[in-house]
């Protein structure tokens, strides 16, 4: 029970031009996940991958079915090259629908239209300009929180992604995230700095999307996981479809508690974790959280390798 493994699917900010490319020619079946997806959004989501340019990668619409597909695609490839059953699933924020589709409990293309819709209503449910996000470094979650509450002043500015110790990002509106900033500071962060993105994500300002979302939500068949999914709210599996759509709802207005979910796991004999999709953000910040965790990437085929080679111990 004490080296059981577990896959954790990243969420936005993992996306980058060329993503998967490698893997996809030494593995052709990449492809067909991205075909796929691509007939749900009516766009070529693999020349999005590839080409670019960034800025288009990185509207919230597009970032969210791309980040989604990369993740099934490689999930796919893990299962079908004999990789090692998981003990649980679990995604960051967006990353949350990755692991409800690879635990059969959402539909791939029935995910991919959610995430697509989720997305858009996200950016419009704060016009472009009064939102901001802003990560801090280096200062404890209570003291983070408490020059939130400092700075608020009538608006909103929350801590939404709890990362690991000494990194959260807040958001809000931005007069009141550039004030927490400058609170932050003066409490002694490493460092506090502004997010390039264009709404506040999982702040109460989110709640208009939130309920766009539940609409589509109750059209769309969701069944119990076949592998445990931990869900961001409040860092514990559930099987009822019912809860489990009720916690997609409440995640885009609610704090990602990643550090709960990850201790979770530990906590449940997890010691080795698979971030299925692009990058390695998510590794990195196991490793913040206990540092005794072992993490591997597999967007790379020579790590992909690697890690097919390590599971299964």
């Amino acid at each position: 029970m004490s080296n059981r493994f577990a896959c954790i699917f990243p969420g936005q900010g993992s996306q980058h031009v060329g993503m998967l490319s490698e893997a996809a020619i030494e593995f052709p079946s990449v492809r067909q996940a991205f075909d796929e997806a691509s007939a749900v959004v009516g766009y070529d989501l693999w020349d999005l991958a590839q080409a670019g340019p960034q800025e288009h990668q990185n509207l919230t619409e597009r970032t969210q079915p791309l980040i989604l597909t990369a993740s099934v695609a490689l999930w796919r490839l893990w299962c079908g090259s004999g990789g090692e059953s998981p003990a649980f699933l679990a995604g960051h924020s967006l990353g949350e629908f990755s692991a409800l589709v690879c635990a059969d409990a959402l539909d791939f293309q029935d995910a991919v239209a959610l995430v697509r819709n989720r997305g858009r209503y996200m950016q419009e449910a704060v016009p472009v300009g009064q939102g901001a996000m802003a990560a801090v470094l280096g200062l404890d979650g209570y003291l983070v929180a408490e020059a939130c509450a400092e700075s608020a002043q009538g608006q909103v500015v929350d801590a939404v992604n709890i990362n690991a110790p000494g990194q959260v990002v807040i958001a809000g509106h931005v007069a009141a995230v550039d004030r927490a900033i400058a609170a932050c500071k003066a409490r002694g962060a490493r460092r506090a700095l502004s997010l390039p993105v264009s709404a506040p994500f999982h702040t109460s300002l989110m709640k208009p999307a939130a309920d766009r979302l539940a609409t589509d939500l109750s059209a769309i068949a969701i069944r119990p996981p076949l592998v445990p999914v931990v869900h961001n709210v409040h860092g514990k599996p559930e099987t009822d479809p019912g809860v489990i759509r009720e916690l997609l709802v409440r995640q885009i207005y609610s704090p990602v508690q990643w550090v709960a979910c990850v201790e979770f796991m530990r906590d449940n004999g997890v010691a080795r974790f698979a971030e299925i999709g692009p990058g390695k953000v998510l590794c990195g910040l196991c490793k913040r959280i206990d540092s005794s965790l072992m993490c591997v990437g597999v967007e790379d085929p020579v790590e992909f390798a690697g890690a097919l080679a390590a599971s299964n111990p």
